[in-house]
Order: C-alpha cells, then sequence, then structure tokens
C-alpha cells in the first residue's frame, strides 16, 4: 500500500515538472504550403512523404540549439532538390543525378522565431547552396537529403542563431 503511494507521489511530481518546464522548452513547427505544388519532389507518394518528413525532422532537430522558451514557426512555401530526377523506365520512383551545375537545392520558406509570445525574428527567404558539390559536408554521401541539410545548417547558423549555438 505504502509502495503505491510513493509510486503515485512521484508520478504526481513528474508531472509538475513537466507542467512547469513546459513554458521553457524550445520547439520548432513545421507547415508546409501546398506541398504537392512544389517543383521538385520525387512522384512516388512515399518518397514524397519520406522528403517532407525528413525536412521537417531536421528543422526540430536544430531546434534543440534554441535557448529555452524559443519557438519556431517555419513554412515552406517549396522545395527543389539537390539534382535533376531523372523517370526511370519501368518504374515509379526516379533516379536523382547531380551534375553540380544549375541544379543546386532551393527551399522557401517563412519563419518566425518567438520568445515568450514575443516575436524576436521573421521573415521570408529562399535558401540555395549554389557550391553544393564543391564543399565539404558533414553529411555521409549514403544520406540522400545531405546537401539539404547542409543547406538549412547554415541558414539556421545565420538567420536564427546568429551564429551563436547553445551549449545545451
Amino acid at each position: 500500500m505504502q509502495r503505491n503511494t510513493k509510486r503515485k507521489a512521484r508520478l504526481w511530481l513528474a508531472a509538475a515538472l513537466l507542467a512547469a518546464a513546459g513554458g521553457a522548452i524550445a520547439g520548432v513547427t513545421v507547415d508546409y504550403t501546398d506541398p504537392e505544388k512544389f517543383i521538385d519532389l520525387p512522384r512516388s507518394p512515399h518518397e514524397r512523404d519520406r522528403v517532407l518528413k525528413e525536412v521537417r525532422d531536421h528543422f526540430t532537430k536544430l531546434g534543440n540549439d534554441l535557448p529555452a522558451g524559443q519557438d519556431l514557426k517555419v513554412t515552406i512555401s517549396d522545395i527543389d532538390l539537390a539534382g535533376w530526377a531523372e523517370p526511370r523506365r519501368w518504374s515509379t520512383d526516379d533516379v536523382r543525378i547531380m551534375r553540380g551545375g544549375a541544379d543546386w537545392p532551393r527551399i522557401d520558406l517563412t519563419y518566425t522565431l518567438e520568445q515568450n509570445g514575443q516575436v524576436l525574428r521573421s521573415g521570408k527567404d529562399s535558401l540555395k547552396n549554389m557550391m553544393y558539390q564543391q564543399r565539404i559536408n558533414r553529411y555521409t554521401s549514403s544520406d540522400p537529403m545531405r546537401y539539404e541539410k547542409q543547406m538549412i545548417d547554415d541558414w539556421f547558423k545565420t538567420a536564427i542563431t546568429g551564429g551563436q549555438v547553445s551549449s545545451k
């Protein structure tokens, strides 16, 4: 009996701590405006969903570097992946060919960075990585989104954190 009481007390304490910290946790929200109209996403619905999820997850991961209490809201209006999609004759998925020319990745977005409901920074940007194959990339060659992630990292560092990354 006493054991259950202690357990309930710990659960209530944990819930109270989470509720108290709720306002201090940084968060990222990513929305898409008409993704079916994006200039360059895979034809296969499964692959399209994978790309959109990877982009969203990457922004969310970067949100871990935001100071406590800051929230970033991103609305993506277009995505143009690195390279060109070449359709395969007998398949629904495409092969992405990267030639390093005018096939660089691009993401158009609007964003708002808030702290405790007050806007710190907002704007509209077109992220580009025109030298995507000439730069050292920390993501492995097995990551199909490595060039887009590198581009998002660069933007996040300059536009959102101003080069300052928290020591979380």
